[in-house]
């Protein structure tokens, strides 16, 4: 038994260090599977904890700069818990022209949330990309791995009704 009350968190040090040496077994430790190791740290966890991308650095060697490093280059990793639906609204010429500003706009105060937030229930995660490679379709949002084209504002507050009572 732990001294002091801190039973709790040796648990959590230890648990991270079980995660971490799964995911260097399954990936590889060397400084080349920087990408893959953060990817499998975000696939269970749907952004780096700091903790576990600290204990992947420990268990495969590779400095823990090198990893944050990595992280903070690609736009891909988070470093925040992501909402159990993650909407991309595109901002690509086509949606840009075609209104994603304002489609932008209804979803933040739907939501009540700015883009790069989440709502309080940690149902809905928000962001903007540079393009979603659906132009004919424009504006288009993407939730999950669903895309929604030729937006209106009504259409994204009724999309976004649909994923509150949970009939998506």
């Amino acid at each position: 038994m732990a001294c002091c009350g801190n039973g709790g968190a040796l648990e959590k040090t230890a648990s991270k260090t079980i995660e971490a040496k799964e995911i260097v077994e399954k990936v590889g430790k060397e400084p080349e599977y920087a990408i893959p190791l953060l990817q499998e740290i975000q696939k269970r966890h749907s952004y780096l904890p700091q903790d576990l991308v600290e204990a992947v650095s420990a268990e495969a060697g590779i400095p823990v700069a090198n990893l944050y490093g990595v992280a903070t280059f690609y736009s891909q990793f988070r470093f925040k818990p992501q909402g159990k639906y993650l909407i991309r609204v595109c901002h690509g010429t086509a949606c840009h022209v075609a209104g994603s500003d304002i489609i932008s706009a209804v979803i933040a105060q739907e939501l009540g949330i700015e883009e790069g937030e989440t709502t309080a229930d940690a149902l809905f995660s928000f962001e903007k990309v540079a393009c979603l490679g659906c132009c004919a379709l424009a504006p288009v949002v993407m939730i999950g791995d669903k895309i929604y084209a030729k937006l209106t504002s009504s259409k994204i507050k009724a999309v976004i009704k649909e994923y509150k009572n949970g009939k998506t």
